[in-house]
């Protein structure tokens, strides 16, 4: 599994410490920045995280802005990507098996980094489960289609 990984400046300690984090687990990601303090706007780095990952270049991302959510915003906004902003266990393990989202956000002013290291091991073991969710991520997908031209 290969990895997309972004941050604006509110999300580089956190993005710093989940970068770690997956070298311990011999987790394979790509770094898309920011990678000092000074102020950049998270569009774009979510747009080149989604990108990577609707181009097929990555299989999942972690995206961390101030609180997640202009990050899932953003990256929503390529098509095909579904992001979900998560700060408990339950809400990331959900949003892999129910909603088969490709990218997780996160908000470093929010979340502390043992508790973003726990959303991530859960994140990353989870996987969707399609079933009667299946119909449902199928539903949003076809609101994309009649939405995006």
């Amino acid at each position: 599994m290969s990895i997309a990984v972004g941050c604006d400046h509110y999300g580089l300690k956190l993005k710093n410490v989940i970068v770690q984090f997956l070298k311990e687990k011999g987790v394979e990601f790509e770094d898309f920045g920011t990678m000092n303090e000074e102020p950049v706007d998270y569009p774009d780095i979510a747009e080149k995280v989604a990108n990577s990952i609707a181009q097929g270049k990555h299989d999942r991302g972690i995206l961390i802005c101030g609180t997640g959510l202009g990050m899932a915003i953003a990256a929503n906004k390529v098509r095909g990507i579904r992001a979900a902003t998560c700060h408990d266990i339950y809400s990331a393990e959900r949003s892999r098996k129910s909603n088969n989202a490709q990218i997780i956000a996160m908000g470093g002013q929010i979340i502390g980094p043992e508790l973003a290291k726990k959303l991530i091991e859960a994140w990353l073991a989870s996987e969707f489960q399609g079933g009667r969710s299946e119909r449902k991520v199928n539903k949003i997908m076809e609101i994309e289609r009649r939405n995006f031209s």
